[in-house]
């Protein structure tokens, strides 16, 4: 068994990781072009556990961390390589050649590899793919050059790394900010919607329908609550109830649940009452572990915005048609 001393753990583990996300990296952007370019089917997790199972055996042997290769790939694709028995039959020609002919290429020039692997490569550059991600999201196309960009100045390990951090900045950026709306009815097309895309539609009075497309988290819960008054506050008649189309709401934090808590306490001394429509079952869960769902009440949480209209209209007897 290999031994690592009490000194080298550091390296070992800082190594490790770095090797780690760059075979994760190389692996999944090559198997992702390889499946859209031949249309076949890739199963990321599965390879995940080909390459942690094939480095845990190369390790025992004090061998080279393994992973997908860039060059190796389109190299055994120009070839004409169909399946995986390539890369068997590439290991045995390798190993047969280092046993019974180890000087036969000792002269070739490293020019030479160097152009097969260049040609064989060069094709997985997407060019037209770059074109229409800066055409219709011209953020990925930055995060992209930036990435290409620290992999050329700084190296593969911190430019790849650059990339990672920007992408996770601007996933928290989006989440932080998320898309909200007032809902209203729109005579002849079904359900509610953003009353900023159509001015036009009919406001239920005394009623809110709050919509909130993203998790809630400690990020966004301080905006929600701001967004919730405010949406109130602009009600063109006086607010007797809020209801919280929860549906795009895919989770909720510690930090959240105190809002909501506050949040309830605020509405209630206002006069206002708080209810929640078509709430996954998921994030209910999380409000019962924190202790909220029995504060708020089953009968808050309707399955559908039309039940909670409806239960709206007949409790405080408002005279308004759908």
């Amino acid at each position: 068994m290999p031994i690592i001393n009490f000194a080298h753990v550091g390296q070992v583990i800082v190594g490790g990781c770095a090797v780690a996300m760059v075979a994760f990296a190389d692996t999944s952007v090559l198997s992702r072009t390889y499946a859209a370019r031949t249309r076949t089917p890739v199963d990321p997790n599965q390879e995940m556990i080909g390459l942690g199972a094939a480095n845990f055996a190369g390790g025992l042997f004090q061998g080279f961390p393994i992973s997908s290769s860039s060059s190796r790939t389109p190299v055994a694709e120009a070839a004409g390589a169909k399946t995986q028995v390539t890369g068997v039959v590439g290991a045995i020609a390798v190993a047969l050649l280092l046993v019974c002919a180890p000087n036969l290429l000792k002269d070739l020039p490293s020019s030479a590899l160097a152009a097969v692997v260049i040609a064989a490569a060069i094709g997985l550059f997407e060019f037209a793919d770059l074109r229409r991600i800066f055409r219709i999201q011209q953020w990925e196309f930055w995060l992209s050059i930036v990435c290409f960009v620290g992999v050329a100045a700084f190296g593969v390990i911190p430019g790849i790394g650059i990339a990672i951090a920007i992408a996770i900045i601007e996933f928290l950026w989006d989440g932080w900010r998320p898309e909200y709306a007032v809902l209203g009815r729109v005579d002849g097309v079904r359900g509610y919607h953003d009353t900023k895309r159509y001015p036009n539609a009919r406001r239920i009075p005394g009623l809110v329908l709050f919509r909130w497309a993203a998790p809630l988290f400690f990020a966004n819960a301080e905006l929600f609550h701001q967004r919730v008054l405010e949406a109130i506050a602009q009600s063109p008649t006086p607010v007797r109830r809020i209801i919280i189309t929860a549906e795009p709401v895919t989770s909720i934090d510690v930090t959240s649940a105190d809002m909501l808590a506050e949040l309830e306490h605020t509405l209630t001394e206002s006069g206002i009452e708080l209810r929640f429509a078509e709430m996954k079952d998921p994030v209910k869960d999380k409000l019962k572990r924190f202790e909220l769902f029995d504060r708020f009440g089953a009968a808050d949480f309707y399955p559908t915005i039309g039940s909670a209209v409806d239960a709206y209209l007949e409790e405080h007897a408002v005279d308004w048609k759908p």
